[in-house]
């Protein structure tokens, strides 16, 4: 263990040291030397391919992208924990075992992976941006990070979250800020540092974790894939969380990508591994195939989510939308309204959980001497710690919200065809990225924790030259809706000029993963 006496700021400095003298060991003298080809590649069964048709070795793919990945942190402050000695160890005896069996490992062989600094990786920190985490390292992997190496990935490094990971940004005192790549403005969070990568093919495959929209709000900001399984479906174990013992609301695992169709083979390669007999919390639940194929083929019924009557999307995040609906619609898909009733009760109910035990575990974690970011420093000054019978109290109006969100799910049907809804359609968030510490609501993500409902977020085009001009005669409903109109009138000449990138978020019930990411097939295919 490091010597960590004075202050933290000693601490901090420690850590970046050992990060610079990481990232100075392996970089590549000359990129004449590496193909770099292979980062322009987004789906990952397409590299699979090469990898195993012997095209490119393992330790081929892994050095362009250990190149890109330090380009892209010196783009963004993306980076934490560097692990490239050891991915380029495992890529060696990944091209050992293809030179002796002739075959690859696993469908994942060779494939370059990156993490949210939450996953244990044996001999590396895993710090949630806390200093006190600091010079502690694992000693296991995560029981995702064995799976994927068991099928043959390879982790290449670890990604910036906020402090605590309770925000929707990118920022701590010990790693600092992560910037969009193109601009000074947040690229989301909590994964923010993993989709800032993502985007930049500094890798090909990223996970993150989910609690409240951390996930899906970078994926949409940064133009990428990105899944929130419900709680259950992939393994938790190994992946530390603030507010860590607290199931009222549980964080889910999921993968982030440049394809959907990389989204789906990793979700039903780790499903047909059985993660319920490595980790006590997942269901057994197989892989599905036979929904999937169904949904891909089926007349869809969508409900249609457009505001959720707290806070009005952004002129371009209304129009990208709509003009998927009117696809959709074209394509012989039943478009139905979908109303926010139940939302502003199920948030109510969440934020409460939020601050149920005062900040005690936040401030735990805080003893490294570091300060407050500022969001972290308010949520623990919210409120007191309530009594286990009022907890309980908590919990049982969580519940009667679930039974009542499920019946307003069964009873919604397409007045035309009375078929139940599939999927909800709507906005991820009331914006694309915006300028650092600007991001207040997100209550279009975080409802569907509540739920434990499965989530999708699939970019869906940009912010154009005609989204300036259109017109905002949205009186505001209350303070968030106001702030969110002034961003947008302050912003939207720059967010023009950047052509930010913006999503859709596909919703489904709770373990219905397949269904989603069928669906979301069928919508990414009219896209593009």
């Amino acid at each position: 263990m490091a010597e960590t006496r004075g202050g933290w700021e000693n601490t901090v400095r420690l850590k970046r040291e050992a990060q610079a003298q990481a990232l100075s060991s392996v970089r590549n003298k000359s990129s004449r030397d590496l193909n770099l080809s292979v980062v322009d590649i987004d789906d990952i069964s397409t590299l699979a391919r090469r990898i195993a048709s012997g095209q490119w070795s393992s330790e081929v793919v892994t050095r362009a992208y250990i190149d890109k990945c330090i380009t892209a942190h010196n783009q963004t402050n993306c980076l934490t924990e560097i692990l490239f000695q050891d991915a380029l160890a495992q890529a060696r005896e990944l091209d050992e075992y293809y030179r002796k069996h002739g075959s690859v490992i696993g469908p994942l062989h060779g494939i370059p992976v990156t993490l949210k600094d939450q996953f244990n990786t044996k001999g590396h920190d895993t710090t949630l941006g806390y200093v006190s985490r600091t010079f502690k390292p694992a000693i296991e992997d995560a029981v995702l990070v064995d799976m994927l190496k068991k099928l043959g990935a390879i982790v290449l490094a670890k990604t910036n979250l906020p402090q605590s990971i309770m925000w929707c940004e990118t920022e701590n005192p010990l790693w600092g800020l992560t910037t969009h790549p193109f601009c000074m403005y947040t690229p989301g969070g909590s994964t923010g540092g993993e989709a800032a990568l993502l985007s930049l093919h500094g890798s090909v495959l990223g996970w993150g974790t989910d609690i409240g929209g951390s996930i899906r709000i970078p994926s949409a900001m940064m133009g990428i894939y990105g899944m929130k399984p419900s709680s259950a479906r992939l393994p938790y174990h190994g992946v530390p969380v603030t507010t860590e013992g607290q199931e009222h609301v549980p964080s889910s695992v999921g993968p982030m990508a440049r394809s959907l169709s990389s989204l789906t083979l990793v979700m039903k390669e780790l499903i047909q591994m059985n993660p319920w007999e490595r980790d006590a919390r997942c269901a057994p639940i197989p892989w599905r195939g036979d929904v999937f194929e169904k949904f891909r083929s089926k007349p869809l019924t969508i409900g249609l989510l457009t505001d959720d009557g707290v806070v009005r999307p952004h002129p371009p995040i209304s129009r990208t939308l709509l003009s998927l609906v009117e696809k959709l619609r074209i394509a012989g898909h039943d478009i139905v309204e979908w109303n926010a009733e139940l939302h502003a009760e199920c948030i109510q109910v969440m934020d409460k959980f939020y601050t149920a035990d005062g900040g005690e575990d936040i401030r735990r974690d805080m003893t490294g001497g570091e300060p407050y970011i500022p969001h972290v420093q308010t949520l623990v000054n919210k409120g007191r710690a309530i009594s286990v019978y009022d907890y309980w109290q908590l919990n049982k109006s969580k519940l009667v919200l679930q039974q009542a969100y499920l019946k307003k799910w069964n009873e919604l049907k397409s007045p035309e065809t009375n078929e139940p809804v599939d999927i909800v359609l709507m906005p991820p968030m009331p914006h694309t990225a915006v300028p650092h510490r600007s991001c207040r609501w997100v209550g279009y993500t975080k409802i569907w924790n509540v739920l434990d409902y499965t989530a999708l977020v699939v970019p869906a085009g940009k912010i154009t030259s005609v989204d300036k001009d259109a017109p905002w005669d949205h009186a505001p409903r209350n303070e968030l809706d106001e702030w969110n109109a002034a961003l947008w009138a302050k912003e939207k000449e720059k967010m023009v000029e950047l052509g930010l990138p913006v999503g859709v978020q596909i919703i489904g019930r709770k373990l219905e993963e397949e269904k989603v990411l069928a669906i979301g097939a069928v919508i990414d295919e009219l896209l593009r």
